[in-house]
């Protein structure tokens, strides 16, 4: 035991157990408290005390607030965030396997690929935007050139859910997912492909039933990482959305406009999809990691 019975602690201990508890509530306390005031009767106001349990904010959350979709944009989050988890794995493993042998200007691709990570968020959605709004100024000066007046009259813009918003979550989603993958290639044992080749194994055979099931876990990891990152963004979304809007984005305007407890059944039922993907992940991550324990 790290504490035996009768064992003085010393006089540090308990100072630092009351900045962790003062952490801890600072923390959790507002999703606490959000989670509780979700859950008011009719009368409910935005702050305590608490008037009757219910689950009336959330019958008045699907009905709609005003004029916002928040179905519509529940599902393009939901969209956006499967788009970029996926790109985040594809291209974290791809990378990860290539940084395994020594690159020519490797070193220089790595920085400038985390370099991200220190722009600010709102910059860089600004940079994306302004980006894709020369594309759609060339573009258009393209078409009108070649004659294409059906081509420019349909035009609209290149920025979107799918094309600019999809880069701008990657610029924060895909340095996280490169930083796991060298991690984990790093502490890689290669003996185990090495032995696989022996037996007649194939490169892609070898990826496919040796190096996948042992780094499982930790693309899970990334997987759960690319699609709460994108789903929680608005500062990289918020320039390079275009004309739709994502839940996170919703949320932020709501804040201003509605006064009802449903403001909070929304921010509930978000952090309760995030709940639920994280969940899915460690599972995935337990399974996956008791499998490739056994096949050792």
């Amino acid at each position: 035991m790290s504490h035996r019975i009768g064992e003085q602690r010393s006089a540090g201990f308990w100072p630092l157990a009351l900045v962790f508890a003062l952490f801890v509530v600072f923390l959790y306390g507002p999703m606490i408290t959000i989670f509780v005031l979700s859950f008011q009767g009719p009368e409910g106001g935005l702050t305590f005390p608490l008037r009757g349990v219910s689950l009336h904010w959330f019958r008045k959350l699907a009905e709609g607030l005003g004029t916002v979709d928040i179905g519509a944009a529940f599902g393009r989050s939901l969209m956006l965030g499967a788009v970029v988890m996926g790109f985040t794995v594809v291209l974290s493993v791809l990378a990860g396997l290539a940084f395994r042998k020594r690159l020519k200007g490797g070193n220089a691709l790595f920085f400038v690929t985390v370099a991200s990570l220190i722009m600010p968020s709102i910059i860089v959605s600004l940079g994306i935007g302004l980006q894709f709004r020369l594309l759609d100024t060339g573009l258009k000066c393209a078409l009108g050139a070649i004659g294409a007046e059906g081509l420019l009259e349909n035009y609209g813009t290149a920025l979107g859910l799918l094309t600019s918003a999809l880069g701008a979550h990657l610029t924060w989603t895909l340095p996280f997912g490169l930083l796991i993958m060298f991690a984990v290639f790093n502490r890689f044992n290669p003996a185990y492909e090495e032995a696989a080749r022996d037996l007649g194994a194939t490169p892609w055979q070898s990826f496919l039933h040796v190096v996948l099931p042992l780094i499982g876990p930790s693309v899970v990891g990334i997987g759960m990482f690319g699609f709460t990152l994108s789903w929680d963004e608005i500062a990289r979304t918020s320039q390079a959305i275009g004309d739709v809007n994502t839940l996170p984005l919703e949320l932020q305007a709501l804040t201003s406009t509605v006064t009802t407890p449903s403001i909070y059944a929304l921010g509930t039922v978000t952090t309760v999809v995030s709940f639920a993907v994280m969940a899915i992940a460690l599972g995935s991550a337990a399974l996956l990691g008791r499998r490739s324990t056994r096949r050792r």
